[in-house]
């Protein structure tokens, strides 16, 4: 890393494809790997928020709240930017994103570095996370210089995004932790809208209408709907409660944590196993599902 290599290393949500965050070389270097467009930031993955705030123009109140109650943890913070934080990080933009890991691999390697790790998902761009060095082989191959293999991730999809740099905190991406707990600590969030299709510099990562997506179509149903499909499709599907005609039939839990942590695993197993559609049941409407239901309605959009 500090050589500006890419070194693909788990974290508590995904693996993450890490260079030298100071290093706008290195940094390009993932852009390329990713085949990620420049409008998209980074999160800087840092070992405490020591370093969190050296990174930062202006550190509020509620990014000390939230670093006291969230951090190390799935939890990422964006804020005013110090002068030294490279573009190629921000998308240009006058904000930085910045989480501490609280996975014990990725706490080692930041701390052996001794530099700010930029770190998106460590896979093509929009498409599926990874949970399993595996994915990251599969996925990015040659283009990586060391791949950290730790096993499975244990929260499965990526970090809660929150806005602090404005005058009131706004939620960019739903994520493990739930609106309700964040708002114990911040008080009342603001709700970002989609970016959607726009080539204007995103203020978070994941803010893509398209996203987090298989190879294989993805389509959600509701149970006792109806389904136009293809006779020649290899059919997957990905159940809660309902059963569907299809060649791959994964039941899936019934509680957002362990489907989260199992959801981009369960997906990469059917692509691996051949599917044309990825037939998903719909989880349920409620605050405790929004991360899964995001990166479920992200995935769907075709392109």
């Amino acid at each position: 890393l500090r050589a500006g290599g890419l070194v693909a290393f788990p974290t508590e949500t995904v693996y993450g494809l890490g260079a030298n965050a100071l290093d706008s070389e290195a940094v390009a270097r993932i852009f390329a790997a990713k085949g990620r467009p420049s409008y998209n930031p980074l999160i800087v993955h840092v070992h405490d928020a020591a370093v969190a705030r050296a990174l930062a123009a202006a550190w509020p109140a509620g990014a000390d709240a939230c670093a006291d109650s969230f951090w190390p943890g799935p939890l990422t913070l964006v804020v005013a930017r110090a002068p030294h934080v490279p573009d190629a990080v921000t998308a240009g933009l006058p904000t930085v994103a910045i989480r501490v890991p609280a996975h014990p691999v990725a706490r080692a390697l930041l701390k052996a570095a001794e530099i700010p790790v930029a770190a998106p998902s460590a896979n093509r761009s929009t498409e599926l996370s990874p949970t399993l060095a595996e994915h990251v082989q599969k996925s990015l191959g040659g283009k990586v210089d060391l791949i950290l293999d730790a096993g499975p991730t244990p929260v499965g999809i990526e970090s809660t995004v929150i806005d602090l740099s404005g005058s009131a905190p706004v939620l960019l991406r739903p994520g493990s932790l739930s609106q309700a707990t964040l708002e114990r600590v911040l008080g009342p969030l603001m709700l970002s809208a989609s970016a959607g299709h726009s080539r204007d510099a995103r203020p978070s990562p994941g803010m893509l209408d398209r996203h987090y997506a298989p190879q294989a179509e993805l389509r959600l149903f509701t149970p006792c709907g109806v389904l136009d499909v293809r006779p020649d499709y290899r059919v997957g599907a990905l159940l809660l409660s309902c059963e569907a005609m299809a060649h791959h039939k994964i039941r899936m839990p019934g509680d957002p944590e362990s489907y989260a942590q199992r959801l981009y695993a369960e997906l990469h197993s059917l692509d691996d196993a051949g599917c044309d559609l990825i037939l998903v049941e719909r989880v349920p409407e409620t605050a405790e599902w929004a991360g899964v239901r995001d990166r479920l309605n992200r995935a769907a959009r075709r392109g």
